[in-house]
Formats: structure tokens, sequence, C-alpha cells
């Protein structure tokens, strides 16, 4: 006979988000196509218990990037950065899959960094799987179809999405502060739903 588990106890053993730690991930890149693009840095900001944890952030420069082609226009890293401060990309990696394996990835637009951090795993032989994926890009317009508002595509950058909480201005294209900037779109994204302290995991993802 096959029980059946009633919803309300499902929910009580979801995880809160409270009680959750995540992995907030920006990368920069060389372009938007992961087929054909190399990633160029990559920065890391934890949540822990609802708190931003500054002291473990982390930025790396890939010392393996073969074409930097235009994207130095944006991120501003040259290759002599790249000669005298890169590590291997591999390692990096191998680094953030390890967290990734306990914590919940956070990005805005995930569909784009995970993209590329999964042809990377992949082609390091590295096995990772986050246990919640949160897009910060997609809250923003899951909230803003609530609200039944006409979305245009430069309203859900991350600038965009922030300036709309009141978050101050800061300087993007920097795989760290956007990691960071990311981080704290987050937190204001979940002030602004009911009761903070029951939202789980899956409500975000």
């Amino acid at each position: 006979m096959k029980w059946l588990i009633p919803n309300f106890i499902k929910k009580r053993n979801e995880p809160l988000w409270i009680d959750s730690e995540l992995v907030v991930v920006d990368l920069e890149l060389t372009g938007l196509n992961a087929n054909l693009h190399e990633i160029v840095s990559v920065a890391w900001v934890e949540i822990n218990y609802g708190q931003i944890a500054l002291q473990k952030a982390q930025y790396k420069i890939n010392k393996d990037v073969q074409k930097l082609e235009q994207s130095p226009i944006y991120h501003g890293i040259s290759e002599p950065e790249i000669a005298e401060k890169g590590e291997h990309l591999g390692a990096i990696l191998s680094v953030l899959a390890r967290l990734l394996d306990t914590k919940t990835l956070v990005c805005h637009n995930a569909p784009l960094d995970w993209g590329f951090l999964q042809k990377y795993f992949i082609q390091y032989g590295i096995s990772t799987k986050p246990t919640f994926m949160i897009d910060t890009l997609k809250l923003e317009k899951k909230r803003l179809l609530r609200a039944q508002e006409v979305i245009r595509e430069d309203q859900l950058t991350l600038p965009a999405c922030r300036a709309r909480y009141g978050l101050p201005a800061y300087q993007n294209h920097n795989a760290l502060s956007d990691a960071l900037a990311t981080a704290e779109l987050l937190l204001a994204q979940v002030s602004h739903l009911d009761s903070q302290k029951a939202i789980t995991l899956r409500k975000l993802a």
C-alpha cells in the first residue's frame, strides 16, 4: 500500500531560506555564447542564514583564457593582469564545486552563468549539483508580471533591478562587485515578500 504524505508535512520539511547557506556567483566573460566564448573571471559571495559573509568572498581571474577579444572594454581585465594574477580555471572551479555541493547557487540571469559553469565543469571532469538554484532576474520578472507591468529588457538588468529597491549604484562588470550586488538584491527581494522567515528555498528557486 502506498501512503500519501499530507502537504502540510511536506512543507514543514522543506528547507527555509533563512536557515540555508547560499553562494552568489558572477562571471565576467569574453562573450555571451557558452559554445564560443570563455570565462575571464569568477567571483562568489556567500549568504549564510540571511547574512552576507563578506569575509568569505572570493575573486579569481582565469589564467587559461585564450582570447579576450573586445571584452576588456567591459570588464577591464588585461592580458598582463591575467599573467600576473591568474589561476588555472580547473583549480578555481574545483573550489567552487565543493561549495555548491552543499549550498544553493544564486545568479542574476542564471541560464547564462550556469551554462558557462556547466561547460567547464564537464571539461574538467568536475561533478557538482547545487541543492537549489535561485535566479534574481527570474524572481524580479515574476514580481513585475504579478503587478501586471509591461517589461522591457533593460528593466531586468542588475542595476535596473537594484534601483527599484532603492539600492545604490555600483561599478558593474566586475565579477566581485556584481556578485555582491546580486546578493544585496536577493536580500531586498526577500524582504519584500511576506513572512521572510517562512519562505522556503523552493519558493525562490
